[in-house]
This record gives C-alpha cells, structure tokens and sequence, in this order.
C-alpha cells in the first residue's frame, strides 16, 4: 500500500510540473500564413495547451440561459380573436367596444406583447387596442409597451400609425430603437436622419449623444455608411464624435462593400488624431476577403496581409474575430488546410477560439469529406466548453452538409449524437434523413426514424429526393424521319446543285502584302 500511495503520489508531481512548464512557456507569434504546410490534423491528436486553454471544465452553458417561451395568456387570446374579428371597424369604436368587454382585467406587458402577436392582421385596428390602453385608469404606457406597438406598425410598414402611437406619449431609449431599426430596414435612411432632428420637439425623447450612436449605429450595420457619415459631421460642433462612432462609420462602408470610402476615412481619422480599433480592422478584413472571393480568390492572401500589416503598424492587436474572420472566408474558398493553419496559430496571438470558430471549420471538414478531422473538431469543441452551442441548428447544418455529399451512414451516426447530447431533432431533421435514406433504397431505417417522429407527436411528410439537374443523364431525343414532300425535295436538290457549281469557281488569291 506505502509503494502504491508512493507511485501516484510521483505521477502526481510529473503532471504539475508539465502542466506548470506548458503555462510558463513564452510562444512567439506565428506568422499569418506559414509558408510551410501546415501539420497534419491527426484524428488522435489535438495540439497542445495553448490551442485549447480550456476555461469551462463542467457542461454549463458558456453564455445566459434562454427561458423558455411563456405559455399563451387567455386574456391575450381574447382580446387577439376581439382584434381580429373588428378587422373593418374604425380605431374608436373598437377602443369602446374593449372597455364595455375587458373593463374588469388589468393589462400587463406580457398580455399586450402576445396580442400584438397573435394579431399579425389586424392592422389599423391595433390602434384601438393602443387607444383603450391609454384610457385604462388600471394601466400607463411605458418606454417598454410603447415599443411593442412601434415593432408592430414597424413590421407592417405603417409609419403614419407608428407616428400616432409616438406622437401619444411615453416614449424613451426602447422605442427609439425600436423606431430607428424599422426605419432602417425598411430602407429609410432619410427618415431616420430626420427623425433624430424632429424626435425631442414631436415625441419628447431626449436627443443627446447617447441617442445619435443609437442612430449611427444602425445605419452603419445596415450599409448605409455615406448617410451616417454626413450626419456625424453635420452635427460634430453639438455632439463631438469619439472613436468608438469613428469605427461605426468605417464598418458602415465595409458592410456595403466600399472599401476605398471606408480607407479613405479611416485616414481622415487619423490624421484627426483618432485611434481605429480592432473592430474596424475586422470590417475591413472582412470586406477584402468578400471581394477578392468574388473576383480573385487567390489574392485574398495577399490583400488581407495588408491589412493585418496595418494593424500591427498601427498597435491594434488581433482578437478572436480576427481570426474567425480569416477562416470563414478561407472556408467558403474550400481552402480548409490554410484555415486550420489559422486556427493552430490562435494560440501564439493569445486568443482562444470560440464557438463560431470551432462551426465553421466542423463545417468546412465535412465539406471536404474528412469526417474524422469533423469528429474529432466537435470532441475538441466540447472540451473547450462551447459544447452548449452545438443546438439543433448547428447539428442540423452538419446532417445537411453530410447528406449532400452522400456520407448518409456518417450523418445518422452524427444524429445519434445530436441524441445523446440533449438535443430534440425537430420535424426538418427527419425530413431530411428520411428523405435521403428513401433516395438510398433504405426503407427500413427510414421507416424505423418515420415510427420516432410520430411517437414524438411530430408531423413528419417525407418528401421525394431531388437529384440536381446537373447530375441527371439527360435522354437522347429521337426524331421521326417523316416522308419528304416534293416541294422541300426540289428545295433540298437546288441547294445541293447551288454548293455544286460554286464548288467549280475559281476563288481569288488573298493578297499577301499590303496594296500600294
């Protein structure tokens, strides 16, 4: 027993002293792209600490827990089928008729978030339902219901209802957001600009730095950069901008594609003295690789080195998203080796993968039918605790990807695992893999998946696979000969006579030099 408690009390101290050398050792950076090639990606080696500092050792989600959903309220159904049915009513007259049938409930928040839902067509009428709200002596409009109703008419494109409901009272920092989103993405540009000008006279919102970031920031992720841009300077002798709007303004023109306007102002900025941070660097770097996929894939290396160049020029270290960038876009170029080259690197720039990186390159290798490398990728992304994030759409994305290449035994071994994890296939899952097992001649398993689904209680149609039209043997058409009439005969012998007696004419001699 002494020599037995002795042995692991040794293998104790080799253990700490390795794992002590691993975090004390100092890496040097690797370069962006290795000129060597990058190591093989072994299914029974994974490398070695810095790669995978695993921070989360248990199964806890790495990020806050979604609650799930709240179960529907009668008082909302209510009201919702009362909405629904009034679809040809004026505003008012539903107002009324909603407080002679629902005088005695109290409105809460969650009632009126579901009846907006529920109410996809009521349309105008909703502006009853707002009306009777606000003459309810048991309920008050806040910041948070007011922009329940401004989503709504939003969704709608309605902005002359949206107006009315703002126009009303008690708006704040929620239904500014809400009111700039839909603004924007109903492709108003204008509009937002002018409502920033008119929203503290017209609605009482405060109009302060806070609100135009609010304002410039969904413009920019929207694309319109050249509308944003104007209005920061428009209004720089109110609200001076800082750096953070500065690298709004270089994202809003990398996300519409234009490059030379987002280096064009990004020189404007420093030489305004503004430092750019990492999150520009990373909208530039992504803009590159996005042109150089659609118009030369194979100077996507060289143009994004530029940029990283710039950034270590400039002090900007890279960070997670700069390599996730880098690697999604040398996966959707099919070059999964310079992408796990990448991602061998991480380490020495002191970044840890996440769990978009570890997706995309599961993605990527099962792209390239190296199905082990895929497997042991998702071992690896569950140790480094991003294991919570592989959910249905993640591991619907893999059975997608494994069935269009025709590795259907893989994908049900896939599936089998999406199980074991804890997660519930849902009803496009079995269409799937039915679907495709049926295409296979494999009735039995599809029959055994079709049995599960409905004891699941879900409503599975499989439907007749697809073959793309590109792989399909096209059918040689056969003509009739039909009998030939006299007149096309004669026609046919004419022509044969014509090609005859030009056959006979002496054709003219090219001249060989030039006509003096």
């Amino acid at each position: 027993m002494a020599s037995l408690q002795l042995r692991r009390l040794l293998l104790r101290s080799v253990r700490f002293r390795s794992l002590s050398f691993l975090s004390s050792s100092s890496i040097e950076p690797p370069p962006y792209f290795p000129h060597q090639t990058p190591p093989k990606f072994s299914p029974n080696f994974f490398p070695p600490s810095p790669l995978f500092q695993i921070k989360h050792f248990s199964s806890k989600p790495v990020s806050p827990t979604q609650t799930p959903p709240n179960e529907l309220d009668p008082i909302a159904t209510a009201l919702s089928s009362q909405l629904l049915n009034e679809s040809d009513s004026d505003p008012s007259s539903v107002a009324e008729r909603l407080h002679l049938s629902f005088s005695h409930i109290t409105p809460t928040p969650n009632v009126i978030l579901q009846t907006l839902d529920l109410s996809p067509e009521a349309g105008r009428i909703v502006l009853g339902f707002h009306q009777w709200l606000a003459s309810n002596p048991k309920f008050t409009h806040t910041d948070e219901t007011v922009s329940y109703f401004v989503d709504y008419f939003g969704r709608r494109n309605d902005f002359k209802a949206m107006d009315k409901v703002l126009t009303a009272g008690g708006a704040g920092p929620k239904t500014l957001i809400s009111a700039i989103d839909r603004l924007v993405r109903a492709d108003r540009p204008n509009q937002a600009v002018q409502f920033f000008d008119r929203m503290e006279k017209d609605y009482g919102l405060t109009r302060d730095r806070g609100s135009l970031k609010v304002v410039v920031e969904k413009l920019c992720l929207k694309g319109y950069g050249s509308y944003a841009e104007k209005m920061v300077k428009d209004l720089a002798n109110e609200f001076f901008p800082d750096e953070a709007m500065c690298d709004l303004l270089v994202t809003g023109y990398c996300v519409d594609g234009k490059i030379e306007q987002a280096r064009r102002l990004a020189g404007e900025m420093y030489r305004g003295g503004f430092e750019l941070g990492v999150g520009a660097y990373n909208a530039m770097l992504d803009c590159i690789s996005k042109i150089c996929r659609l118009k030369d894939p194979f100077k996507l290396h060289s143009e994004s080195e530029k940029v990283l160049v710039e950034m270590d020029y400039h002090g900007v270290p890279r960070n997670v998203e700069t390599f996730n960038v880098l690697i999604t876009n040398l996966c959707k170029i099919r070059k999964t080796d310079a992408a796990l080259g990448l991602f061998y690197s991480m380490g020495g720039w002191r970044c840890n993968p996440n769990e978009t990186t570890f997706i995309v390159l599961i993605r990527s290798l099962y792209q390239a039918a190296r199905l082990e490398e895929g497997d042991v990728m998702i071992d690896g992304m569950k140790s480094a605790g991003y294991g919570d994030f592989l959910d249905e759409k993640a591991y619907f994305g893999f059975l997608t990807i494994l069935c269009g290449i025709e590795r259907i035994d893989h994908a049900l071994k896939i599936f089998g695992m999406m199980k074991a994890d804890g997660c519930e296939p849902g009803v496009k899952t079995y269409d799937l893999l039915m679907t495709k097992l049926g295409a296979h001649n494999r009735v039995d398993k599809a029959n055994a998946l079709f049995n599960e689904a409905c004891s699941k209680g879900l409503a599975v149609t499989p439907k007749e696979y697809v073959v793309d039209p590109r792989f399909l043997k096209k059918k040689r058409v056969v003509k009739e000969k039909k009998r030939e009439t006299l007149p096309e005969k004669m026609a046919r012998k004419r022509s044969r006579l014509k090609q005859i007696r030009l056959s006979f004419v002496k054709k003219p001699k090219r001249s060989m030099g030039r006509a003096i």
